[in-house]
């Protein structure tokens, strides 16, 4: 799988139920070997199993959106112990899982796949590519 957006969250953007610069968006540290995305039908960060979850980050900041491209502060995750994550998922958060929509998951990057925890923080610093986060 390649880096993309869910299908369902794509839908939310264009139906105006996200407003990324204002709405809390997040980033779990998430296991492949637990979670398989379905891109097309994943809708809501429920159906992602709970052990798959290493870590969850603070609300982004710092958010841009420039020309569809989505930008925000590096992300700290602090102490986090575990196993390692190979998917990041961005989603946003309403406070409950079984209404959190998906927006976009990255299985690859320039660096930093898989994550190793060690117990220590872990800092998640975002491209600086031209699609940034993601593009949409």
């Amino acid at each position: 799988m390649a880096n993309a957006l869910y299908e369902l969250g794509r839908q939310k953007f264009l139906e105006g139920s996200i407003n990324y610069l204002t709405d809390s968006i997040k980033v779990a540290l998430v296991r492949s070997a637990l979670y398989t995305a379905n891109m097309a039908t994943d809708e809501f960060f429920s159906v992602i199993p709970g052990p798959a979850v290493t870590a969850i980050s603070n609300p982004f900041a710092s958010k841009t959106s420039t020309g569809g491209v989505a930008d925000a502060a590096d992300i700290t995750f602090s102490s986090v112990s575990g196993s390692s994550s190979d998917l990041l998922v961005i989603f946003k958060d309403t406070g409950a899982t079984s209404t959190s929509p998906l927006l976009a998951l990255i299985d690859t990057a320039t660096s930093g796949l898989p994550i190793v925890p060690s117990g220590g923080d872990i800092v998640l610093e975002w491209s600086s590519g031209l699609s940034k986060i993601f593009k949409i």
